[in-house]
């Protein structure tokens, strides 16, 4: 059921990401599964042509009810590959959103904006970063509920491959 939730909000923010502004229709089309990566699309209002996220939904091992959506994506004009990462309200935004891969800390990135469904933390991948996701086994996402608090939730890279390669 929780699950469900996370997913439900995910898809949300999603629809709201790609420039949905009903929630209701954000619920995009699922077209493939990659391990624990989801490959969903859908043509937002007014775009000419379908625009598509790999997605996968976790939640931290030690506290089920913090969880992150992590939407990886290229942008419409097929220039620039983005992660984006939706953490529960309540997270220390000057903070920002830490990564690690496998046991490579890969550093912060800050958060931009809040919507209902949770805190948008994003930055551009480039190479090294999209190499390292593509090679490793485990990602490690860090937020901060308090300055000395950093809770890890970790995320199965497998899959991430593949699914990144079927993006359009």
């Amino acid at each position: 059921m929780a699950r469900e939730s996370i997913l439900r909000a995910g898809l949300i923010a999603l629809g709201l990401l790609f420039g949905l502004v009903a929630p209701a229709a954000a619920q995009g089309v699922a077209k493939g599964k990659f391990g624990d990566w989801e490959l969903r699309c859908e043509t937002p209002p007014g775009a000419s042509k379908e625009q598509c996220a790999l997605m996968q939904s976790v939640a931290a091992d030690d506290k089920p009810n913090v969880n992150l959506v992590v939407i990886v994506l290229k942008t419409a004009d097929g220039k620039s590959r983005l992660l984006r990462v939706i953490a529960p309200l309540g997270v220390l935004l000057p903070s920002g959103l830490g990564l690690k891969v496998d046991q490579t800390d890969i550093g912060r990135a800050g958060f931009v904006r809040c919507l209902p469904s949770g805190c948008v933390a994003e930055v551009v991948m480039d190479d090294k970063l999209l190499e390292q996701l593509r090679g490793g086994t485990t990602g490690t996402f860090i937020i901060f509920q308090t300055p000395e608090e950093g809770i890890g939730i970790p995320l199965a890279l497998t899959g991430f491959k593949d699914g990144f390669e079927k993006l359009p």
